[in-house]
């Protein structure tokens, strides 16, 4: 067996005060490495790991000295790339973060190695990237296969966690009543969603694909009308209410 000191984590970045990933003030810790190459994906630079190591012991050094900012609703979010790659790094700065009654996040896909138990049994929030509800769009968007998300969600609601739910709306893809219908479907399966979000989608990453010498798979989409994506929330509102009566 590892001890805590030989296991190590990749990461490409720290954010010290992030507001949008998670509850209250949060440090998110960006990991590189992920499967899936969304054709949406703003982070590029972290499909690939790095020579940016970093043990359990250093990150939770550096995560302390922000401890007294997050009073009692924030907290460390893990997000990347995808955290699930690098799971035995998490549970082990996990297991030193709740020593410090420090609140844990993680923002993913869905898509890693298997096995999440251990990791879900010291995670707080779950923030749930939902790419696509159908198999074969699923895969066109991302890459892979819908089933290993599939297999996340099972062990997610065995779990109990709390959960949020983050959907890319994407123009002649995501943004159509018949997808949020769909997505009202899917998300019927997953246990404990205190939250939803809609995101538009946006071009803001394409000058990181441009630095990284990477063709921009959306060049000729453009930004999701917020108006619209507005109103497909609402919509979305609706269906879920009616779905629940």
């Amino acid at each position: 067996m590892k001890k805590c000191n030989m296991i190590t984590g990749n990461i490409n970045s720290i954010e010290s005060f992030g507001l949008v990933d998670g509850p209250g003030i949060r440090t998110v810790v960006f990991l590189n490495g992920c499967s899936l190459r969304c054709k949406y994906c703003h982070n590029p630079e972290m499909w690939h790991k790095t020579d940016n190591i970093i043990t359990p012991e250093q990150l939770v050094k550096k995560i302390k000295r922000f401890k007294p900012y997050y009073k009692d609703t924030g907290g460390v979010t893990f997000s990347g790339g995808e955290p699930l790659l690098q799971q035995e790094f998490i549970i082990e700065t996990s297991k030193l973060l709740k020593k410090e009654n420090i609140n844990i996040a993680i923002d993913t896909s869905g898509v890693g190695l298997g096995n999440y138990k251990n990791l879900l049994n010291l995670i707080d929030l779950i923030i749930l990237d939902i790419k696509h509800t159908d198999k074969e769009e699923y895969k066109k968007l991302t890459g892979q296969n819908i089933e290993k998300v599939e297999q996340f969600i099972t062990e997610l609601n065995n779990s109990n966690k709390k959960v949020w739910i983050r959907q890319v709306i994407i123009p002649d893809l995501t943004d159509t009543f018949e997808y949020i219908t769909s997505l009202v479907k899917y998300l019927s399966k997953i246990n404990n969603i205190e939250r939803v979000d809609f995101l538009p989608y946006h071009r803001l990453g394409r000058e990181k694909y441009i630095k990284l010498n990477i063709p921009y798979p959306y060049e000729n989409k453009k930004d999701m009308d917020k108006e619209k994506c507005d109103k497909l929330f609402e919509f979305f509102l609706d269906k879920q209410k009616s779905s629940n009566d």
